[in-house]
């Protein structure tokens, strides 16, 4: 008698442990599910057909991104205003998109890999696991959130970040969680090879923790947060707009003689364009006070002719810069459906005639050089454009420090702010530089180059966050290398398993 579960309660343990996998991450921290769940998907995966692989991760990866990123639809539907059919049907399209990355490695490994053995646990399976994180992190405009390696923010694995990046302490999970499938399908003679592959990785972390990749180049710069804690649903309200911006004048008034004074992401309930006498208030009363200020606005700017001869309106979501110099930074990672819909015109057309909500930003430049204020040099970056750090990467290099301003009031109360912040927590890590976060209803903090928490502010309150970072410089190798020695290693690694399955296939 077969003491397996029978198919149909394989497919509900793979959706269930998917789930779990939610629990890795912030703001539940449970990172050893981050090894555990994966494991249990290559375990669930021995011995079935490749199609039943495929849809085994597919339960696996729904779980993962329905429990993970069930605040879309509060985004969507709660703040957006759009209908609860359409918020639905684009949570359920991203959760389907997402959870066919482990269906297509169940799939490759069943139907190309050997079927036992080191080579499919211990190289196959973690190999596929991280490259197929690495394309979901840029195919379609891309979608990194829930990697693994970002629930080990807070565990000695994170000494690999700043060695090889996220995806660097993916690929190690992925190589835990297949040794433990290895163990457990092959027994008590594979523990010679799994009990180094479980136990070396941490110890070496540890070890790389201990490396200062960078130095401080200067003094500490005192900052300031400027948290307007202005509730999403109120804040684009004509009747609010006057009350807003004087609450952030005020606030940011109360910090004037603080070197640096940053607000959050679109933090003016205007256009820039429109706030102009407000603004230059604002920048003469920093001077005097010797402040100097980074303020999140939108703004326009006329763009190129439309068809009947008008110059077209382009929208930025910006970051201006008030100090020795003026500057712009200007979002290039856009989030497709929230500030730009990637659908054709016609579409946009019945949008309007259905009242549909939509907008369209346009795209900063892909690499902007970074801010000089304050006697810092800021790599910075705008909501969620931090979850991609390979685009980071040159800024970051020329940089002293990092800033990242957003707006996560667009996910209420769920997990998806403290997910974020975990998120920033990492990018601060990888690259050994101290971070400045300014959140307009929170998680504003100030975080060290460990990802460590220097400041932190309440949630929901209006407050200015106060604290003093050092300017550091240094390349670590993540920064000089980025994600090329992680991909040569995986790539190779997939396609020397590829290889072996098939040539068992052809010796049968």
């Amino acid at each position: 008698m077969n003491s397996r579960p029978t198919a149909w309660r394989n497919s509900v343990l793979a959706l269930v442990v998917g789930a779990a996998l939610s629990l890795a991450f912030a703001p539940f921290g449970f990172w050893p599910i981050a090894i555990l769940a994966p494991a249990v998907l290559f375990w669930l995966w021995d011995g079935v057909s490749p199609r039943r692989a495929a849809s085994l991760g597919f339960a696996f990866g729904s779980g993962t991104f329905a429990a993970g990123t069930y605040w879309l639809y509060i985004s969507i539907n709660g703040f957006g205003k759009a209908p609860a059919w359409l918020a639905l049907a684009l949570m359920v399209a991203l959760v389907a998109l997402m959870a066919l990355y482990p269906a297509l490695l169940g799939y490759l490994a069943n139907r190309f890999m050997p079927s036992r053995g080191a080579v499919r646990w211990l190289v196959g399976l973690p190999a596929g696991w991280t490259l197929l994180e690495w394309v979901r992190g840029w195919f379609l405009s891309g979608f990194g959130w829930l990697s693994l390696g970002y629930s080990q923010t807070d565990s000695w694995l994170a000494g690999w970040a700043p060695v090889g990046g996220i995806y660097t302490l993916s690929g190690w999970l992925a190589l835990m969680a297949g040794a433990l499938a290895m163990w457990r399908v092959e027994g008590t003679r594979a523990l010679r090879v799994v009990l180094p592959v479980v136990v070396l990785p941490w110890i070496a972390g540890f070890l790389l923790m201990r490396i200062e990749w960078t130095q401080a180049t200067g003094g500490p710069v005192d900052i300031a947060i400027v948290q307007g804690a202005i509730p999403q649903d109120q804040k684009w309200l004509a009747e609010n707009r006057d009350e807003s911006l004087r609450r952030y004048r005020d606030l940011t008034f109360s910090a004037f003689g603080t070197p640096l004074i940053v607000w959050p992401e679109a933090a003016a309930p205007d256009l820039a364009n429109n706030l102009v006498p407000y603004i230059n208030d604002l920048a003469d009363a920093a001077r005097q006070r010797n402040s100097s200020l980074l303020l999140g606005l939108i703004r326009a700017e006329p763009g190129e002719l439309n068809d009947k001869g008008e110059p077209r309106v382009d929208y930025f979501n910006s970051i201006l810069s008030l100090g020795d110099d003026f500057a712009w930074y200007d979002k290039h990672h856009l989030v497709p459906f929230g500030e730009f819909f990637p659908v054709p015109e016609a579409v946009r057309r019945w949008m309007r005639l259905m009242n549909l909500p939509y907008s369209d930003f346009s795209r900063g430049a892909a690499h902007q050089p970074p801010l000089q204020i304050a006697g810092l040099s800021l790599s910075a970056s705008i909501c969620y454009e931090d979850a991609y750090a390979s685009s980071q990467i040159v800024s970051a290099r020329e940089s002293t420090a990092l800033v990242n301003v957003t707006n996560d009031a667009w996910f209420g109360r769920s997990t998806a702010r403290h997910q974020h912040l975990q998120i920033s927590r990492m990018r601060a890590i990888e690259a050994q530089r101290f971070l400045i976060r300014a959140a307009n209803d929170g998680i504003s903090a100030v975080i060290g180059p460990r990802g460590e928490f220097v400041a932190r502010a309440a949630d929901f309150e209006a407050v200015v966050l106060r604290a003093s970072i050092t300017p550091r410089s240094g390349v670590p190798p993540y920064l000089r290398f980025g994600n090329q020695p992680i991909l040569f290693l995986v790539i190779v690694g997939l396609l020397a398993a590829l290889w072996m399955g098939r040539r068992r296939l052809v010796n049968r």
